[in-house]
């Protein structure tokens, strides 16, 4: 598994990480057993991958929880992302006075005194400047060794170019796929700016995995997409098949368009049985050629940025 650097962490991070919202969640897949959820944890480990992105709603708290038993005297292998403002009791506060009592959750469900990056999930757009107190509470935490760098998770160029501009955080999560390819815009910048970027929603929630087509139906939180949108996905995923071969599958070759862009850090798909796994970390062996990156460039400039295709 290859590596790259964390930011100004000094750490290195397995370039295809371990995306956790589907531990305990059963709401929106099929339940997981604990013993499978920890085994596949520990496979990770052993296969050379050492991210691991969570949240305190994901699950409500218990992808945290799951996370803190398999890496129970592991920790120290393991760099762990997670989250403040989506609570594991399902409720939304990005309330600055709630921030610390987060954190602690987090720590207390991770089985840990650190997290190595905590981001403010989603916030809405007004908070990312900092005028609020959010990032002066996490340096506080920073300077505590509670957490040794702290960021954001959001989905757009401005929202990317509002925290650059204001800020001094040293990592940010953003959504970027083949379908979705709007935030690179910002990437040199958040590069120069030293910021680490992680990258959510690769396979584009399953599409890119090139297991639907026109005529798939969806429950839980794929749900959300219209028959529209639907026809619309399906007859994009065709017109992307050259990316595959023998060798390649749809999904490596989904992750391997990410990481063809040097300022990335570390891409999170999610991970549900040791087939995904090995798929997932098998993009890692190989890289997407430059010509084929080209046309999936020039197929969304053309093509993709216009169409409603929601997420």
């Amino acid at each position: 598994m290859n590596r790259r650097q964390y930011g100004n962490t000094g750490k290195s991070v397995s370039e295809i990480g371990f995306g956790a919202w589907q531990l305990g969640n059963s709401q929106d897949w099929e339940t997981m057993s604990e013993t499978a959820a920890i085994e596949l944890i520990h496979e990770a480990l052993e296969r050379g991958m050492n991210f691991f992105d969570t949240a305190p709603n994901y699950g409500l708290g218990t992808s945290e929880e799951l996370l803190g038993k398999a890496l129970a005297g592991k920790r120290s292998s393991a760099v762990l992302n997670t989250k403040f403002g989506h609570a594991a009791d399902g409720q939304t506060n990005y309330s600055t006075d709630q921030i610390i009592r987060s954190v602690e959750g987090s720590l207390k469900r991770l089985q840990t005194d650190y997290v190595d990056s905590v981001l403010i999930h989603n916030p809405p757009f007004e908070m990312l400047d900092g005028k609020y107190g959010h990032y002066e509470v996490l340096e506080k935490l920073k300077v505590a060794g509670k957490i040794l760098t702290y960021g954001v998770s959001v989905d757009t160029v401005p929202e990317m170019l509002e925290v650059i501009k204001h800020t001094n955080i040293g990592v940010m999560e953003v959504m970027f796929n083949i379908f979705y390819q709007d935030t690179a815009e910002a990437f040199k910048l958040a590069q120069e700016n030293n910021i680490a970027l992680i990258i959510k929603v690769p396979l584009d929630s399953g599409w890119l995995s090139g297991k639907y087509n026109s005529q798939s139906t969806f429950s839980g939180v794929r749900s959300r997409w219209s028959p529209e949108i639907i026809r619309k996905r399906a007859a994009l995923l065709e017109q992307i098949r050259f990316i595959t071969n023998e060798e390649t599958t749809m999904t490596m070759a989904a992750l391997r368009f990410i990481l063809a862009y040097p300022e990335v850090t570390t891409v999170i798909p999610g991970v549900r049985n040791s087939t995904q796994l090995a798929e997932n970390i098998a993009a890692s062996d190989g890289a997407m050629p430059w010509e084929q990156v080209k046309k999936l460039q020039e197929l969304w400039e053309q093509e993709i940025r216009g169409l409603e295709l929601g997420w």
